[in-house]
């Protein structure tokens, strides 16, 4: 009876064994189904013609190496990659996936940094333009990327599209595909051959998972794209001589918000503050962001990356453009009413107290008894100037921030325009209930 028991048993737990054998082995295929699905050029056709246009990327700077990718052609002289894959680099060799021969570039013609898309020139190297999907793709909707192979086939790799979401500020498409980082910046493609955008991973909600950089906001940079080339070198440093002397003649900037407009003039006092604001603004950068944090008697601000996408809820306002400048306290401008600033992190976590790359802030303020300047004095180890003190009891500010945050602009008209946004519901985070929205920046010349 005990040898049968003994038997029913074994029999049992091998069973039970293969059922989670066997629900292991398919959960695999779910969640990697292009490991099942890798075919080869003559299993599906078509794919033998867009092959020429997807490229190789090795970013250099001088001769050193720094990143290695993919990207793909969306005109005939014109790659499509990510920023952050040349950022730092000053050339860029292109080797397209028909040819073992490489091209040289060290030029681009539209940078997108908050959707991490780049469109270099390609002077010397001319393809077939890979058609963009246009609108949203479908869930579910089968996607693909193809690879070389030894002899020159093509390996094709499928899975689906799961959804489209907000990811650490950009909006993606989430989809099954494994995408190593030898294939970040290739293409995705639907059943039609049409790329629905640019395919990397990341970790996000503490797992990685592959992305894609929809095909809509490449289709919108291209439309954009300067008429006059642009160095990768400049990508690496804020201004040049000639830019700066250009600059320094601009007028002002008209800031138009949701709610109205607002005009501003930038300091040569700072030109490394004025250089990247007008870089940025060349660049669309500003457009359709949130103004993500109003603060009654202090003022606004605006120019989080993670806020063009944001939907209700969200905590925004922690993603800048991948660098920030050095802290630049001219002595003599305070941060008295209608005075724009770049907000940074605190002291403790920033003892260089380096300033967001994008961020702005305008003070609105208040009004201030001599009193509460004394006590302000004391706390901040700060004197105030006879003018300050005028100042900030006349037409008040936000004097606790005197000798601490670079100030690099003021507002010529429109402070009407921001009190009244002031005055709207914020919740906890200060961010408005209803959404407003810095739709674009003008540049008066």
């Amino acid at each position: 009876m005990n040898k049968l028991k003994h038997i029913i048993i074994f029999f049992l737990l091998s069973a039970l064994a293969l059922s989670c054998g066997n629900n292991a082995q398919k959960k695999d295929i779910e969640t990697e189904p292009e490991a099942k699905e890798k075919t080869a050029q003559n299993q599906e056709t078509g794919w033998e013609d867009i092959m020429p246009s997807i490229v190789t990327i090795d970013s250099y700077d001088d001769n050193r190496i720094l990143e290695s990718g993919q990207g793909f052609f969306i005109a005939e002289h014109l790659v499509v990659t990510k920023y952050s894959l040349v950022n730092a680099s000053n050339n860029v060799l292109i080797s397209p996936f028909d040819t073992d021969e490489k091209f040289k570039t060290t030029k681009y013609v539209a940078v997108d940094r908050i959707n991490d898309l780049i469109i270099l020139q390609i002077d010397n190297l001319k393809r077939k333009p890979i058609e963009l999907f246009d609108g949203t793709a479908p869930n579910s909707a089968k996607t693909s990327y193809i690879a070389e192979s030894p002899g020159k086939t093509i390996q094709i790799f499928t899975g689906k599209l799961l959804n489209q979401t907000n990811v650490k500020g950009s909006r993606l498409y989430r989809i099954t595909n494994r995408i190593r980082k030898a294939t970040f910046g290739t293409p995705v493609f639907v059943s039609n051959k049409k790329t629905i955008g640019i395919a990397f991973s990341d970790v996000a909600n503490y797992q990685t998972q592959s992305f894609a950089i929809p095909s809509t906001f490449i289709a919108q940079l291209l439309s954009n794209k300067n008429s006059e080339p642009q160095t990768l070198e400049s990508l690496r440093s804020f201004t040049n001589e000639e830019v700066a002397a250009e600059n320094k003649k601009i007028k002002g900037l008209i800031l138009e918000t949701d709610m109205g407009d607002i005009t501003i003039r930038l300091f040569n006092e700072t030109p490394q503050y004025r250089d990247n604001f007008i870089r940025l603004v060349k660049e669309n950068y500003y457009d359709s962001l949130l103004i993500h944090r109003v603060i009654t008697n202090f003022g606004i601000q605006t120019g989080a990356a993670d806020t063009r996408y944001a939907e209700k809820g969200d905590i925004v306002g922690y993603k800048g453009p991948g660098y920030t400048l050095p802290a630049h306290i001219v002595p003599g401008l305070f941060h008295k009413r209608g005075m724009i600033g770049s907000p940074r992190k605190p002291d403790t976590k920033n003892r260089r107290r380096r300033a967001d790359g994008s961020q702005f802030y305008i003070v609105s303020g208040r009004k201030y008894f001599d009193k509460e300047l004394d006590g302000i004095e004391e706390e901040n180890d700060y004197t105030f100037s006879s003018e300050q003190r005028r100042a900030y009891k006349t037409v008040g500010g936000a004097p606790h921030l005197d000798g601490s945050y670079t100030i690099f602009g003021e507002v010529i008209s429109g402070m009407d325009v921001v009190d009244e946004i002031e005055k709207v519901e914020t919740d906890r985070q200060w961010r408005p209930v209803e959404d407003i929205r810095l739709k674009n920046i003008r540049i008066l010349k």
